[in-house]
């Protein structure tokens, strides 16, 4: 079975990028990220006309989740429990969809991104994350031969080495101490980033802003992951990251991320 998860900044403008990705790519399992679409705004059909089962959920133009499996997709669900929410009041937003997928449990997780190291959107960021963080934790106390993958955009770079310049990412969010913590955290709730033994560093990023030319100067960062339970891990074969699918014209500022699992 092979799975990816892909940031792809805006479902409805690259839906034809997507398309030609998943029948060149030959994934089985994609989670998506920033679809940036209301539910009735995805374009189920065109994915479904590929073989894929489809479940998104999106509220606005901003953020949106999905998951496209041509392996089954059942319980679906939306957001993991006591997710928290956003705004003033506070409403709950399209970061957290997971379903089952075979015998997988797969999270498509688009983590808030927290803007600045002082600023609210932080807090939310890393509460946020601590939920998952205890959820994540207790999914494998229930049951620790779970096959689990938490995937997407986390907007945490974890390592210095994720990132194209440390000096240039001081006292920015993405690198802070507090965001690394929470992403070690997840880890050490029992989960294992499976894609890095694979996909070695430095160097190696999945994301590279518009601006600057920064994917043509290879001033990138490393922020989408694929996090495993022991027991998905111990199914790990092989991953990688599309970097050409970073290239030409309306590509997403992500690049795909694929794990080859075994049966």
């Amino acid at each position: 079975m092979r799975i990816a998860t892909w940031n792809v900044n805006s479902i409805r403008s690259r839906i034809d990028r997507v398309e030609a990705w998943l029948q060149r790519s030959d994934v089985d399992v994609l989670a998506i990220q920033e679809t940036k679409a209301r539910d009735e705004q995805f374009p189920y059909d065109r994915l479904r006309a590929l073989g894929y089962e489809v479940a998104h959920v999106g509220f606005n133009q901003w953020n949106g989740v999905a998951i496209a499996s041509r392996v089954g997709l059942d319980d679906v669900q939306v957001g993991f429990e006591d997710m928290p929410g956003w705004g003033d009041p506070v409403e709950p937003e399209a970061r957290a969809l997971g379903a089952l997928v075979g015998d997988i449990r797969v999270w498509s997780l688009y983590v808030p991104n927290g803007r600045q190291v002082d600023d609210p959107h932080m807090v939310y960021k890393l509460g946020w994350l601590a939920r998952l963080r205890d959820d994540a934790e207790r999914w494998l106390a229930d049951d620790p031969d779970a096959h689990i993958a938490l995937v997407g955009d986390w907007n945490i770079a974890p390592l210095d080495e994720d990132v194209w310049d440390m000096d240039f990412y001081l006292d920015k969010s993405h690198v802070s101490p507090g965001e690394r913590a929470a992403f070690r955290a997840v880890v050490a709730a029992g989960y294992t980033d499976v894609v890095r033994p694979h996909t070695p560093g430095p160097r190696v990023y999945t994301y590279w802003d518009y601006q600057q030319l920064r994917f043509q100067k290879k001033q990138g960062m490393r922020i989408d992951f694929v996090l495993g339970s022991p027991a998905l891990a111990s199914r790990v074969d092989g991953a990688v990251i599309d970097r050409e699918e970073r290239k030409g014209k309306g590509a997403s500022d992500h690049a795909p991320v694929i794990v080859q699992l075994t049966d």
